[in-house]
């Protein structure tokens, strides 16, 4: 459940970003052709949503794969008990990132980041780990 709610994360972004943007079209602040995908040229709010969203995307493979493969060879007992503070830690650090890029928000923003990195690289160790050793893991 923790990667559909991260996909869902993600999609909630893009959904606001989005809704966001035709609300620019629609006033005609902005024309439909005229958003770059960093949202250069818009409010600073814009540009942060962009990059939060395009973090979310960036780390989707990475930790999405490692739980897909925890799914598919029946090892979630590795990542079951994590993946929920991964998946706060993922919220979290998009939430920070809208509300500020101040250098303490940036600092509790990597901060986040540097949790769902550790969980990450757990995961791996452990899943390769199972792999090799099966009754090691």
């Amino acid at each position: 459940m923790s990667l559909t709610l991260f996909i869902i994360w993600a999609l909630l972004l893009l959904v606001l970003m989005e809704f966001i943007r035709s609300q620019l079209v629609l006033s005609g602040k902005v024309v439909a052709n005229g958003f770059t995908p960093d949202n250069a040229g818009l409010s600073p709010f814009m540009q942060r949503l962009a990059r939060a969203h395009a973090n979310c995307v960036e780390s989707l493979p990475v930790f999405g794969g490692l739980l897909l493969v925890a799914i598919i060879t029946e090892r979630t007992a590795i990542t079951d008990p994590l993946a929920y503070l991964f998946l706060a830690s993922r919220v979290f650090q998009s939430l920070v990132h809208l509300a500020s890029t101040s250098p303490t928000a940036v600092k509790v923003r990597f901060t986040a980041f540097a949790v769902q990195m550790g969980i990450g690289l757990y995961w791996a160790f452990r899943l390769l780990s199972s792999f090799i050793a099966p009754d090691a893991a």
